[in-house]
């Protein structure tokens, strides 16, 4: 397991410790000296944080191996839940051949890209509309039978035209999202994924593993959004307006609503070079709302100093925030 993996692992652990009660005196202790012994598991825990903390139904489809002591029973809404919980809507279905590379049948390839602050309006081949996000990389090919695109880094947004002869698949790391005709984005962070659909509905399968394991599938429909890590899928029901704040960023806006500042920070340093950096667990916990232009971080920055009573530093190389 990487560093990066037993960390989300354990801020998993320690998420769901908290939410079941308060902690004693000596796992607290544990628990900041954890917090505090490495940026990483600060990025970890507030990330997973703010991911998990909305989901309205929560099933599991399998359980790693807990972290060591302290020890007690990790069980919230009845189920047990670390890091692998999974949705009420998913299902097991066997493996299906969903191709991750382009297959021999389809046609040219096209790479397109957005770099640091950009967002590109596409029109692929097929009729169907892509915009790309900040720092995105997809790859689009058509043939007679199907419609294809690789999600190789970022985001984007799909209005899809609908053909019922040849379905749209989006791969984005472990996952594969397929669809007729719809509206709905991607993100794709490393090995992890996240859906949100505006209108239509999607189905989302688990890519088979070669050792031949069973694969998951699980759909959504127009106000829901998917959350993927590992083999866990989360799935949450939104407010319409909640859908369109999550795609502010096609008009170059971002939208936070209760973002822990660490999360709003790591955002805001996706759109910029000079990332936005929180140095200490009591501001990277608070947390905001509001709607920011998303090309403007030293506005953002200022705010937080009035708002807050936050301490920013602004170098050449950095924005720092502390409390």
């Amino acid at each position: 397991m990487s560093r990066a993996e037993d960390a989300r692992d354990t801020a998993a652990a320690w998420i769901i410790r908290r939410e079941n009660g308060e902690l004693s005196d000596e796992e607290q202790a544990a628990f900041d000296a954890w917090l505090a012994a490495s940026d990483g598991n600060k990025a970890a825990y507030w990330r997973l944080k703010h991911s998990w903390k909305d989901a309205d139904r929560v099933g599991a489809l399998g359980i790693p191996a807990a972290p060591a002591a302290p020890h007690k029973a990790l069980i919230r809404y009845g189920m047990p839940v670390a890091l692998a919980a999974s949705l009420v809507a998913a299902f097991w279905i066997g493996s299906i051949p969903f191709p991750t590379e382009p297959s021999a049948q389809t046609l040219a390839i096209t790479t397109y890209r957005a770099g640091i602050g950009e967002r590109k309006d596409l029109a692929l081949a097929d009729g169907s509309h892509v915009e790309l996000n900040t720092r995105s990389v997809i790859r689009a090919a058509s043939a007679a039978d199907h419609r294809e695109v690789w999600l190789d880094d970022g985001e984007a947004y799909f209005e899809v035209k609908h053909d019922p002869r040849r379905p749209f698949v989006v791969h984005a790391g472990a996952r594969t999202i397929t669809v007729l005709g719809t509206k709905f984005s991607v993100r794709r962070d490393g090995g992890d994924v996240s859906v949100s659909v505006l209108e239509g509905r999607v189905r989302i399968d688990e890519n088979p593993a070669r050792n031949g394991r069973l694969a998951s599938a699980t759909m959504i429909t127009g106000g829901m959004s998917a959350i993927s890590e590992g083999r866990s899928t989360l799935v949450t029901q939104l407010s319409e307006s909640r859908v369109e704040n999550a795609l502010a960023w096609r008009d170059g806006m971002l939208s936070f609503d209760r973002t822990t500042l660490a999360d709003a920070a790591a955002e805001f340093s996706r759109y910029h070079r000079r990332p936005v950096i929180v140095t200490d667990a009591a501001a990277a916990g608070i947390r905001i709302g509001g709607n920011f232009q998303a090309s403007n971080v030293e506005a953002f920055a200022r705010l937080l100093r009035d708002a807050y009573g936050l301490h920013v530093e602004m170098t050449p190389d950095a924005i720092k925030i502390s409390s």
